[in-house]
Protein backbone atom coordinates (compact mmCIF):
# COMPACT_ATOMS: atom_id res chain seq x y z
CA UNK A 1 0.00 0.00 0.00
CA UNK A 2 1.81 3.42 -1.14
CA UNK A 3 1.91 6.09 1.49
CA UNK A 4 0.03 9.45 0.29
CA UNK A 5 0.73 12.29 2.18
CA UNK A 6 -1.57 14.74 3.42
CA UNK A 7 -0.96 18.80 3.66
CA UNK A 8 -1.50 19.53 7.08
CA UNK A 9 -3.06 22.85 6.13
CA UNK A 10 -5.96 21.02 4.89
CA UNK A 11 -6.38 19.23 8.33
CA UNK A 12 -6.11 22.60 9.87
CA UNK A 13 -8.87 24.14 7.51
CA UNK A 14 -11.40 22.27 8.89
CA UNK A 15 -10.53 22.38 12.58
CA UNK A 16 -9.96 24.88 15.22
CA UNK A 17 -6.44 23.48 15.34
CA UNK A 18 -4.81 20.18 14.34
CA UNK A 19 -4.79 18.91 17.75
CA UNK A 20 -8.73 19.35 17.60
CA UNK A 21 -8.29 17.42 14.04
CA UNK A 22 -6.09 14.46 15.57
CA UNK A 23 -8.76 13.94 18.51
CA UNK A 24 -11.91 14.07 15.81
CA UNK A 25 -10.20 11.28 13.66
CA UNK A 26 -8.96 8.88 16.70
CA UNK A 27 -12.44 8.76 17.83
CA UNK A 28 -14.07 8.11 14.47
CA UNK A 29 -11.37 5.77 14.18
CA UNK A 30 -11.98 4.00 16.90
CA UNK A 31 -15.54 3.84 16.38
CA UNK A 32 -14.87 2.46 12.43
CA UNK A 33 -12.33 -0.37 14.24
CA UNK A 34 -15.17 -1.26 16.34
CA UNK A 35 -17.84 -2.02 13.55
CA UNK A 36 -14.92 -4.07 11.63
CA UNK A 37 -14.22 -6.48 14.58
CA UNK A 38 -18.44 -6.54 14.70
CA UNK A 39 -18.04 -7.19 11.05
CA UNK A 40 -15.61 -9.75 11.10
CA UNK A 41 -16.66 -12.28 14.41
CA UNK A 42 -20.08 -12.24 12.56
CA UNK A 43 -19.16 -13.29 9.13
CA UNK A 44 -16.11 -15.80 10.96
CA UNK A 45 -19.35 -17.24 12.56
CA UNK A 46 -20.40 -18.49 9.43
CA UNK A 47 -17.00 -20.01 8.42
CA UNK A 48 -17.35 -23.70 9.04
CA UNK A 49 -15.20 -25.54 11.51
CA UNK A 50 -14.13 -21.90 12.72
CA UNK A 51 -14.41 -21.71 16.67
CA UNK A 52 -14.06 -17.86 17.43
CA UNK A 53 -11.10 -17.84 20.11
CA UNK A 54 -8.87 -14.67 20.40
CA UNK A 55 -5.72 -16.92 21.70
CA UNK A 56 -5.89 -19.49 19.06
CA UNK A 57 -5.49 -19.38 15.24
CA UNK A 58 -6.73 -21.71 12.78
CA UNK A 59 -4.26 -21.91 9.99
CA UNK A 60 -5.63 -25.15 7.75
CA UNK A 61 -9.20 -23.66 7.62
CA UNK A 62 -8.80 -21.86 3.61
CA UNK A 63 -11.98 -19.38 4.05
CA UNK A 64 -10.86 -18.36 7.00
CA UNK A 65 -7.35 -17.32 5.79
CA UNK A 66 -9.17 -16.23 2.64
CA UNK A 67 -11.82 -13.73 4.89
CA UNK A 68 -8.70 -12.64 7.52
CA UNK A 69 -6.96 -11.20 4.04
CA UNK A 70 -10.00 -9.73 2.63
CA UNK A 71 -10.18 -7.72 5.82
CA UNK A 72 -6.63 -7.13 5.71
CA UNK A 73 -7.02 -5.27 2.01
CA UNK A 74 -9.41 -2.74 3.34
CA UNK A 75 -7.70 0.70 4.25
CA UNK A 76 -7.38 1.10 7.84
CA UNK A 77 -9.52 2.72 10.53
CA UNK A 78 -7.07 5.56 10.90
CA UNK A 79 -7.09 6.28 6.85
CA UNK A 80 -10.56 5.54 7.04
CA UNK A 81 -11.66 7.99 9.38
CA UNK A 82 -9.03 10.82 8.00
CA UNK A 83 -10.51 10.23 4.54
CA UNK A 84 -13.96 11.26 6.05
CA UNK A 85 -12.40 14.08 8.21
CA UNK A 86 -11.12 15.71 4.96
CA UNK A 87 -13.78 14.94 2.91
CA UNK A 88 -16.79 16.81 5.50
CA UNK A 89 -17.94 13.47 6.18
CA UNK A 90 -17.90 13.55 10.29
CA UNK A 91 -19.82 16.26 11.73
CA UNK A 92 -18.12 16.93 15.29
CA UNK A 93 -18.94 20.12 17.81
CA UNK A 94 -18.29 20.76 21.55
CA UNK A 95 -21.00 19.30 24.03
CA UNK A 96 -23.21 22.26 25.26
CA UNK A 97 -22.33 24.40 22.11
CA UNK A 98 -24.40 24.27 19.25
CA UNK A 99 -22.92 24.63 15.71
Amino acid sequence: MPLEPIDLREIDKRAANIYEAIVVAGRKARDLNDEVKLEFENRLKDVVGTVVDDDAEDFNNPQQRSLSAEFEKRDKPHIHALKQFLNDEIDFGYKGKEK
